[in-house]
């Protein structure tokens, strides 16, 4: 099948409805096997455009690929994970996602797939990820991307954080803000996206 290509961004958002939740499917390798009829409407492609195609046909350049490395990572090693991305659509135009990833595995613990559920992500959560995403991107380009990772290490080394945890900071913020220490609790036991999105 011919993968198709990515068209040049043009600096114009699509804001998602949130409400809405964009899924896809992908096969172990990353290939598109499954998009609901939201992820059609953002993106501006066809099921037959994007289903056998690669899932990285909408990433944005804007995109750093050492998140990409750590997300694959993660998702080899059988393990869920969340993550913001910004997105590419046909026409151009970027949109931003909070992603939650799932790990499917058959009866013999091999991944038959990866599920991927996105949702709108707060503005706060934009602001603080792209100014994280420009420096990543910046060192890429100038040193390479393992030289970037060691920066991204250090950045949650000083924050004391793990990936996930910077993740549910920037992106449950405002959330925090209003719960008092017993709520809070019960928060931190459930799953981000419930947290999120509930």
């Amino acid at each position: 099948m011919k993968v198709i290509e990515r068209p040049e961004p043009i600096n114009g958002e699509i804001i998602l409805d949130a409400t809405e939740t964009i899924m896809s499917k992908t096969n172990p390798k990353g290939i598109i096997e499954y998009a609901n009829d939201y992820f059609m409407e953002i993106s501006g492609y066809e099921e037959f455009e994007l289903i056998g195609q690669p899932h990285n046909v909408i990433r944005h350049p804007d995109m750093p690929k050492v998140i990409f490395k750590w997300l694959w990572q993660r998702l080899k090693d059988k393990k869920n994970m969340h993550a913001v991305v910004k997105n590419l659509a046909k026409d151009g135009r970027f949109y931003w996602v909070i992603t939650d990833f799932e790990v499917k595995l058959d009866d013999k613990e091999e991944i038959t797939s990866f599920i991927a559920r996105r949702k709108a992500p707060p503005k706060e959560t934009i602001k603080n990820i792209s100014s994280l995403y420009k420096k990543l991107l910046s060192i890429e380009q100038v040193a390479g991307v393992d030289v970037a990772e060691k920066y991204f290490i250090g950045f949650l080394e000083e924050k004391k954080m793990t990936y996930d945890e910077y993740i549910e900071d920037i992106c449950l913020i405002e959330n925090k803000k209003s719960l008092d220490m017993k709520e809070l609790q019960y928060y931190k036991r459930k799953g981000l996206f419930v947290r999120m999105f509930k």
